[in-house]
């Protein structure tokens, strides 16, 4: 789903400060969270380096130069272990800073630098989808922190652009917020009236 970058930032805004509170709370980071094998230094972990490798996009898209999110796959995955198991002050200080400087770097994009297409994990596409895309790791591993913040906590036009992306299969209804935490795997769904079909597949 492709949104005006400027007005998704302030809801990005906004998302990151609901996180950070969040994080700033947490009793315990070793904890198991909803991601299958990662605890929630490992989610922490994730969100300052993917903060980094859409700077890397935005560079991509403001100078032209081939800047990939990521080294590799396997230099994603020693990032998110390198950093997992560090202590909460640590952890919060680099999310605050990478998210800080994501911001700036997103105030600075020339207009024209949005249309520019550049290399997401899941294919090319254009630079205006950072933000989106951004606000969807936020918000979706915000929930998997297993903290007490859950789907129904989203704000209505984030789970509206999360149903327009992932189009509902005919016969599943419920909560749109419900129907949009069934869809990308963040519920089994018993709370939505059944028989469900499979989950479709996202990315």
């Amino acid at each position: 789903m492709t949104a005006d970058p400027l007005v998704l930032v302030a809801e990005l805004d906004r998302a990151t400060d609901r996180l950070l509170s969040t994080s700033r709370s947490l009793p315990s980071i070793s904890d198991p969270s909803l991601c299958p094998g990662w605890t929630r230094g490992h989610v922490l972990a994730h969100l300052s380096r993917n903060a980094e490798a859409q700077m890397n996009l935005l560079t991509w898209a403001s100078t032209g130069v081939e800047t990939p999110m990521y080294a590799s796959p396997d230099a994603r995955v020693d990032g998110i272990e390198a950093g997992a198991f560090r202590p909460l002050d640590e952890q919060l200080a680099d999310l605050e800073a990478t998210s800080k400087a994501l911001q700036d770097a997103m105030a600075a994009m020339p207009a024209a630098a949005w249309a520019a297409r550049v290399g997401y994990r899941t294919g090319p596409g254009p630079a205006a989808r950072i933000v989106w895309n951004r606000l969807c790791e936020v918000e979706i591993h915000h929930v998997d922190l297993a903290a007490g913040y859950g789907p129904a906590d989203w704000p209505e036009s984030f789970t509206a652009r999360l149903l327009h992306e992932t189009p509902v299969p005919q016969g599943v209804s419920g909560p749109d917020h419900a129907v949009a935490a069934w869809l990308i795997g963040r519920s089994d769904g018993s709370d939505l009236p059944g028989p469900l079909p499979p989950v479709p597949a996202w990315k």
